[in-house]
């Protein structure tokens, strides 16, 4: 996989792709026009505790004029994946392979469905980090990803893709079972996501109040009922789980509050909605979240 194109540079695609690019001349971007005048006029930067830098890749708003790349790594809003798929889809070959870096959890067969070939590596971000300006990301915590085959096994392209990763610094996961991933992050998004935006504060409000404990249970059996009806079991201790996971980021604020704060919509119909969604399509009530959505919609939404 020799080139390698990032579409978005936000704060999952600008972070990741700018520690790819870092020492690789392969790495390009398609940008949106505000990002994309920043970005050639100043670079792509990263703000770090543990330092900062700029790289300064080929950018463009059209992906016909970037190298033609082996991987498409997708590090955009969930809400944007079909605009971005016309954008791709006249550069796409039969070899080209796409990481998807989204939260929610249908884009892998949403790319599927629209390109009919087994082409999608899913993959699960695991960051906080925002977007300071169009070509500056702020990074607080973590920076690593998890990726895997949706079949489960170990493939060729998936241990290049890891190994770029690994080459730029990137910690990265190879998970036997991505869907079960994916579920496990969608419980935790559709738990701190909107509260922290009802609570207007950052996660470790919400960890210290005991009455919180039984709405995240709830939050996230609603979840578990519907990924297991759609095959995706998930453990029982997940509520508990979720909560642990979130100690060493209680400090946090979350990319929905961040989005709200900046007047930016919000991926709530990929979060709570879907959950809400799937819950009427199979007959599986889910009250709590469709409470989140509602109230998020109405904070959120002009």
């Amino acid at each position: 996989m020799k080139q390698i194109l990032f579409v978005g540079a936000g704060s999952v695609g600008g972070f990741f792709g700018a520690h790819l690019a870092k020492n690789n001349p392969n790495v390009s971007f398609l940008l949106r026009p505000r990002t994309l005048e920043a970005v050639k006029r100043k670079g792509l930067t990263i703000r770090s505790a543990g330092g900062s830098f700029t790289v300064r890749p080929p950018v463009a708003s059209d992906a016909r004029e970037l190298p033609k790349p082996d991987l498409i790594v997708l590090g955009v809003k969930a809400y944007d994946l079909d605009e971005v798929m016309d954008q791709i889809e006249p550069i796409l070959t039969n070899k080209t392979v796409i990481l998807t870096l989204q939260n929610g959890i249908d884009t892998e067969d949403r790319l599927i469905a629209r390109i009919n070939r087994d082409c999608v590596v899913g993959g699960v971000a695991y960051i906080y980090s925002k977007i300071a300006e169009p070509g500056v990301i702020d990074h607080y915590k973590k920076g690593a990803v998890a990726i895997g085959e949706l079949m489960g096994y170990e493939s060729e392209r998936l241990l290049a893709i890891r190994d770029l990763f690994a080459s730029a610094g990137i910690p990265c996961h190879l998970s036997k079972d991505l869907r079960r991933s994916k579920w496990e992050k969608m419980c935790w998004n559709c738990v701190f996501n909107p509260i922290t935006v009802l609570i207007d504060d950052r996660v470790a409000k919400a960890l210290d109040h005991p009455e919180m404990t039984g709405v995240i249970r709830q939050i996230v059996g609603e979840c578990a009922a519907i990924s297991a009806a759609l095959k995706v079991p998930l453990p029982l201790d997940m509520p508990e789980r979720v909560v642990k996971a979130s100690q060493e980021i209680r400090d946090i604020h979350t990319s929905m509050y961040d989005d709200w704060k900046a007047g930016r919509r919000t991926e709530i119909d990929y979060l709570n909605g879907f959950i809400v969604e799937q819950g009427r399509k199979l007959g599986i009530p889910t009250p709590v979240n469709e409470a989140l959505t509602a109230m998020i919609k109405t904070i959120t939404e002009k």
